[in-house]
């Protein structure tokens, strides 16, 4: 659905371009002026193994995505309830944080990722060797001893650790785990229905016929990843984590990022956020490389390409998806693939994407 015949043209031949040139083996492209879709089309197929055709509807694992759109939501919700203030210290809900370099952890700099924690450890290694029961368990040992690599607040480290961190707050505050926290309270209110975790111990009934992106043929879990998390951290834990898990259509991501900018214009929005609270958290703090929770435009080599105002914010996930929304433009771009199908040694996406989103703005703003 465009605009009209030819306004995406060259947006489209770059995607099946991609798709030719095995940037991907599929994907769907949704470019939307504010609530309004103007572009919204499939690539390619789910599996480069003879799979069907990727549809609109195709189900993709969201990777890094769940960690604005599940759980920064999630902290949104909290903070609007006065159950979390961002500027307290991690070690009051969570007691393992107390003492040390540690107590100065806040869940403002887990949230911009400045609280000192590495990016990434192997825990699944570990973790896969203990019984399904125990791991959720022995991962949060295992965050509560990580050494801090730098003064909290000092500076930008993205972290995977630091989303794990804030599950854990998280489902310590609502004694609800966080797949079914955040379905209730963020997205049935705001209409949301194909934004969900697949955890590995509950059928998931979404699963049904549904069209699903294959993801990368795993090395140590034996088979190729269908419609259970990639992420090796997330999947040892069960499916459910605050940096990865989340599974949806461009559609869904759609949807929950439209309201997010009625609410942001000041506008009433079904997911009930207030205005000032969105336009807090979507405000680069002072001395941040980051505002909360989202990534912003980065210079001259940004993912988005150049033609995003510096009033975007957006997300990149490893599985080959992203978002951008142009606050300013009222512009929003998902761009959803399986680039890790079938290795995750396949990078050419990175080329890619800043190109692909100069094409559509360019189409959007002549």
């Amino acid at each position: 659905m465009t605009r009209d015949d030819t306004t995406f043209d060259a947006v489209d031949r770059l995607m099946r371009h991609a798709v030719r040139d095995g940037v991907f083996p599929g994907g769907v492209l949704l470019v939307a002026a504010g609530e309004r879709v103007v572009f919204h089309r499939p690539y390619g197929a789910v599996d480069r193994f003879g799979g069907p055709e990727v549809t609109p509807t195709t189900l993709f694992d969201l990777a890094s995505l769940t960690k604005p759109l599940a759980t920064t939501m999630a902290v949104m919700r909290l903070v609007q309830d006065g159950l979390l203030d961002p500027m307290r210290p991690v070690a009051s809900v969570l007691k393992p944080f107390a003492g040390g370099a540690r107590s100065e952890v806040l869940f403002s700099h887990l949230l911009c990722h400045t609280s000192g924690l590495p990016d990434w450890r192997p825990y699944y290694r570990e973790l896969v060797r203990r019984p399904a029961g125990e791991r959720r368990h022995r991962l949060r040992q295992l965050l509560s001893r990580e050494p801090l690599q730098a003064t909290p607040g000092s500076r930008t480290l993205y972290s995977d650790l630091g989303f794990m961190v804030l599950c854990w707050a998280l489902e310590t505050i609502t004694g609800t785990r966080l797949d079914h926290w955040v379905a209730e309270n963020v997205y049935r209110p705001a209409g949301v229905e194909d934004l969900f975790f697949i955890p590995l111990d509950e059928p998931a009934p979404e699963m049904t016929n549904r069209s699903v992106a294959a993801t990368e043929q795993c090395p140590w879990r034996g088979r190729v990843l269908r419609g259970e998390v990639h992420d090796d951290n997330a999947h040892a834990a069960g499916g459910v984590e605050g940096h990865a898990g989340l599974f949806g259509t461009a559609a869904s991501v759609h949807r929950l990022l439209a309201d997010l900018l009625r609410s942001y214009r000041g506008e009433p929005a079904e997911g009930g956020f207030e205005p000032e609270l969105v336009r807090a958290f979507l405000r680069r703090p002072k001395d941040s490389q980051r505002v909360f929770g989202f990534d912003v435009p980065s210079g001259s080599e940004s993912a988005c390409g150049s033609r995003f105002s510096k009033d975007s914010v957006g997300h990149l996930g490893f599985t080959g998806t992203s978002f951008w929304m142009d606050l300013r433009k009222e512009a929003i771009v998902i761009l959803l693939t399986n680039r890790v199908h079938p290795s995750r040694d396949n990078t050419v996406i990175r080329s890619f994407r800043p190109v692909v989103h100069d094409a559509v703005m360019k189409a959007l703003f002549p």
